[in-house]
């Protein structure tokens, strides 16, 4: 190191600052062209032209955004258990898929229940650098190990009890792939999630008659509980080309519509129609499995980036992808870059080119948009950063001796 960048050290009151970029933080109403500071791993200052000097290291975000570090509030990570279920092998865990793409937070959706929540924390929760929370389904044995129609699994009390047990890290409660015309699955979701003080996550199964989308939103969920997979089209979302009127009448009572992606749960018929309503999600998220990943889905910036090329306004997608959802989860600590709050930050590009981008039914859409993530920080630390806008230029650090074996 010489002697200026060891002074810069040695008298430098932030840890990073992150110049030049465009400021999207929705909950602080800010679009500007700021600096970002941090300290302790904290945000120690957002402010115009913050001198670089006072910095230990400089991340030159010049024609980029810097955001809160997005929230994926619907993702399975519960892995390394050896089955060849969502439990397990179709799961990831959560270090390899988060940060490079901008993802500081997600939220595992029902993977786990009542009976191995426990075993999920110590196997992958404990150990990622990323922040994992959870969504407990309400079947004891969670997805896959168990089948999610299994009514004797699904104890309210006892998931109650975990729920409680683990409140710095249960957000919520998942219902999923619920097969039978009858209402038991939401019902007794609702009961856990009141116990709890959470929002019930439904991915409302096989389509009955006896059990429309209309009665979910206007009578078994609460304001504030989260429909997912809204534009798959499986559950009648769309009626005759258009959108099914139960979805307006849905968020006028305060239900949350969240993206869900998947491997199965995204049709651009269904978002189109949706677009020509004017209804854009209240949240962002992926559906995170190996299924999904390695189809059209691929990860949370090329999920934002679907929606931005049907012309939802970029400070909504950042919004559905910080803000809102860490409200989503009550969780308002995050999603945002209030001085005090923990430092995690993303810096994304916008890039223009011919891109490509394909729905859960292997149909494509064209778009001369992406967004790609450049850096990630969590609390605090670079973890992530795809072109060094974080590093020092080679030539300017000395030459380390190779090491001898």
């Amino acid at each position: 190191m010489g002697l200026a960048a060891l002074l810069t050290a040695q008298t430098a009151q932030y840890d990073l600052v992150i110049k030049g970029g465009t400021v999207i933080d929705p909950k602080n109403g800010r679009n500007a062209k700021l600096d970002v500071a941090i300290a302790g791993g904290k945000i120690a200052r957002v402010a115009a032209d913050i001198p670089a000097a006072q910095a230990r290291r400089v991340a030159n975000a010049a024609g980029y955004y810097v955001t809160p570090g997005l929230l994926d509030i619907h993702a399975h990570v519960y892995t390394g258990t050896g089955d060849k279920v969502l439990a397990g092998d179709s799961s990831v865990y959560p270090d390899g898929f988060s940060f490079r793409t901008g993802v500081t937070t997600l939220v595992d959706a029902g993977t786990s229940g009542a009976r191995n929540f426990e075993d999920f924390k110590q196997r992958v929760i404990v150990r990622a650098k990323t922040r994992v929370l959870a969504m407990l389904n309400v079947v004891g044995g969670g997805m896959g190990t168990t089948p999610e129609s299994d009514i004797n699994d699904m104890k309210v009390e006892e998931t109650i009890k975990v729920g409680k047990a683990n409140a710095g890290i249960v957000v919520g409660v998942k219902t999923a792939h619920y097969s039978h015309k009858d209402w038991t699955a939401v019902e007794r979701a609702v009961k856990i999630a009141e116990g709890l003080n959470v929002p019930v996550m439904v991915d409302f199964g096989s389509n009955h008659p006896e059990r429309p989308i209309g009665t979910l939103f206007t009578e078994k969920l609460r304001p504030g509980d989260l429909y997912t997979h809204c534009f798959s089209g499986l559950r009648d979302e769309m009626v005759d080309g258009k959108l099914n009127a139960a979805m307006l009448q849905g968020r006028r009572r305060g239900i949350l519509f969240d993206v869900g992606h998947g491997g199965g749960s995204f049709s651009w018929h269904v978002v189109n129609a949706a677009k020509e309503a004017g209804f854009w999600p209240d949240t962002i998220s992926t559906d995170l499995h190996t299924g999904s990943m390695n189809a059209g889905m691929k990860d949370m910036a090329t999920t934002m980036s679907k929606m931005l090329i049907l012309e939802m306004p970029l400070e909504k997608v950042i919004d559905a992808s910080t803000w809102t959802a860490a409200k989503a989860i009550k969780r308002t600590e995050l999603g945002h870059l209030t001085e005090g709050a923990e430092a995690d930050v993303t810096v994304l590009s916008v890039d223009t080119g011919k891109f490509g981008y394909i729905d859960s039914f292997g149909a494509r859409m064209d778009g001369t948009q992406k967004i790609t993530a450049q850096l990630t920080v969590r609390a605090g630390q670079v973890v992530y950063d795809l072109n060094g806008i974080a590093a020092q230029d080679w030539k300017t650090v000395p030459a380390r001796r190779p090491r001898r074996n």
